[in-house]
């Protein structure tokens, strides 16, 4: 019957089942056997006694090894939080269940809290229903309780309000589960996708930071974040509250999301001073003001325009704010006699064939030709972050959930990938690091192919690539490249104090080309002359090489120019 394949120490109804039917069978041949073979005068109560006997013994057996086992486990576990379970059903029954057979998520049960009255004095897992939400604060007060685990999957809104209202009154903190046994039918999987764990796709190592030299740069300073409310700045502002700066400077355009972040510092970060500052890094006076107002020691620029195939649809924006904002942020941190300025970059910079990377590449240059300003200067270069706004990870969840097709540019379409949280470990690690005027890459690991991502991502799902999820090819977008870099051919790598961190040495424009270049891409800008655009950025960054669409764009720009010259004359 199989019975041997069990693991005893999780035995549970089916499995008991499972050895009644086995017991059931080897009792009914073995008196078939007995009636047909052997000699008259067996009393008929034998046949029911080994029936009963055989089912006592083995399922007696796994009982008690099960037993053992969950005894074993509460001797382990000496220091774990008493809690209340709001919800005696099916759901309460199993998270009981759970917590009991897994020590180490570190609660205790007290109880269980439910509104049926009938319920009452009932055990469940072994633990009492000791009341209703009007004696919660008397059952909590008695039992020495602070935490109450909701397990009320199916409850309306009203209900879930009513419960809170009674964990809050009764000073009690509280928290809620997912359900567990939801019935999936059809594709309504789609719309019940769990949080994906992006670290077992990675399979990357976790970050050792030492946070010693972190500590001493930014404790008890100011710090200034560009970009604040975006995915990497909004986690550069949390991560750095934890090191107790004097304050943080969150400077963002975006009203909503700023907004949503200051509300989020205030709440986690109580303890530290964050000033939301809403303005754009293209306008000098702006940032001038909040550098005198508060005086940083230390500026994050993250604020960038990001997105490939969008840039490559506004080549005079990307210019504008990744080029002279970063100027901008750059030459106000000299002013203001900043010690450090760490600027965000992109494994896009390498060998660039957007104008995204283009941009960012030259603020790279920049970064290099500014150093003797007074302050130090470094670029941080690394590759995708999954979960960031515009990563392709949530835009697959979102596909998924709506039943397919995941779009996948090209079948060889490879990226690195990191977490958000190791990346700005990385970048924070990196700021304590070097002299200056120099260029970090982060180790990004093995890159990964896209479609294996997407099909990872429906397993993970619950769902069959190819069958309950279709992937389609979509082809290559504007400025895109099927394969990154994280440093050019020419760049030598030198290995920094952390293992996940190199440095780039040369490679920066002479001094006295870098402002000349920035009058010249001013005027480009004020011109919109995509062709001399194109030229200029290919004069400063001799390995970029425009795409396909760019450069039509840029001959269809000039043959109308010739026109209308023609017309003119």
């Amino acid at each position: 019957w199989g019975l041997n394949n069990g693991w005893w120490r999780f035995v549970s109804l089916p499995e008991v089942i499972e050895v009644v039917l086995a017991n059931a069978l080897g009792s009914a041949v073995s008196t078939a056997l007995i009636l047909t073979l052997a000699p008259p005068g067996f009393p008929m109560s034998l046949y029911v006694l080994e029936f009963l006997l055989c089912c006592i013994a083995t399922v007696g057996i796994r009982v008690c090894a099960r037993v053992l086992f969950v005894a074993l486990n509460r001797k382990k576990s000496t220091v774990r939080q008493k809690v209340l379970i709001y919800g005696a059903g099916e759901a309460g029954s199993l998270l009981a269940r759970e917590i009991d057979a897994n020590p180490s998520l570190g609660y205790r049960i007290v109880g269980f809290i439910d509104d049926d009255h009938s319920k009452k004095r009932m055990s469940i897992q072994g633990a009492l229903v000791l009341g209703g939400r009007n004696e919660l604060a008397a059952v909590a007060r008695r039992f020495d309780v602070h935490q109450v685990l909701v397990a009320m999957p199916s409850a309306t809104g009203t209900q879930m309000v009513s419960v809170l209202e009674a964990c809050q009154k009764a000073g009690l903190k509280f928290q809620t589960i997912p359900t567990f046994g939801s019935m999936i039918r059809g594709h309504a999987l789609a719309s019940q996708i769990r949080e994906v764990a992006v670290e077992d796709l990675l399979a990357r190592a976790p970050v050792e930071s030492d946070r010693t030299p972190v500590s001493a740069k930014l404790n008890n300073r100011v710090v200034l974040v560009t970009g604040a409310a975006g995915s990497i700045g909004s986690e550069l502002c949390r991560q750095i509250a934890g090191f107790q700066p004097r304050a943080i400077v969150g400077f963002e355009i975006g009203e909503s999301a700023l907004f949503e972040l200051d509300l989020e510092m205030r709440r986690t970060h109580p303890g530290v001073a964050f000033h939301p500052e809403i303005g754009s890094i293209q306008n000098p006076r702006r940032l001038a003001e909040i550098f005198a107002r508060y005086a940083p020691s230390v500026v994050y620029h993250a604020a960038a325009y990001k997105h490939v195939p969008m840039m490559e649809a506004h080549v005079f924006e990307a210019v504008e704010n990744n080029v002279f904002g970063t100027y901008n942020v750059a030459m106000a941190a000299a002013t203001h006699h900043v010690a450090d300025f760490i600027m965000i970059s992109s494994d896009k910079a390498v060998r660039p064939s957007s104008i995204m990377g283009a941009t960012k590449r030259v603020a790279e240059l920049l970064m290099l030709a500014l150093e003797d300003q007074g302050t130090r200067y470094i670029a941080v270069r690394f590759g995708n972050v999954l979960g960031s706004s515009g990563s392709v990870v949530p835009l697959f969840k979102r596909q998924i959930a709506a039943g397919g097709p995941l779009t996948v540019t090209h079948p060889e379409m490879r990226r690195y990938f990191m977490t958000i949280s190791e990346a700005v470990q990385l970048v924070l690690q990196a700021s304590t690091v070097g002299t200056g005027g120099d260029i970090f890459v982060l180790d990004m690991g093995e890159p990964v192919k896209i479609v294996d991502l997407a099909r990872n991502l429906i397993l993970l799902s619950g769902l069959v690539p190819d069958k309950d999820i279709a992937i389609e090819f979509t082809g290559v977008r504007p400025g895109e490249k099927l394969h990154e870099d994280l440093n050019a051919f020419n760049e030598d790598t030198i290995q920094t104090v952390h293992e996940k961190i190199r440095i780039f040495a040369g490679n920066g424009i002479p001094k006295r080309n870098t402002m000349a270049y920035l009058d010249e891409l001013r005027e480009i800008c004020l011109t919109r002359d995509t062709t001399q655009l194109v030229l200029t950025l290919k004069e400063i960054v001799p390995d970029y090489n425009p795409g396909g669409q760019l450069l039509r764009r840029a001959l269809k720009s000039q043959s109308a120019g010739a026109e209308a010259v023609l017309a003119a004359s």
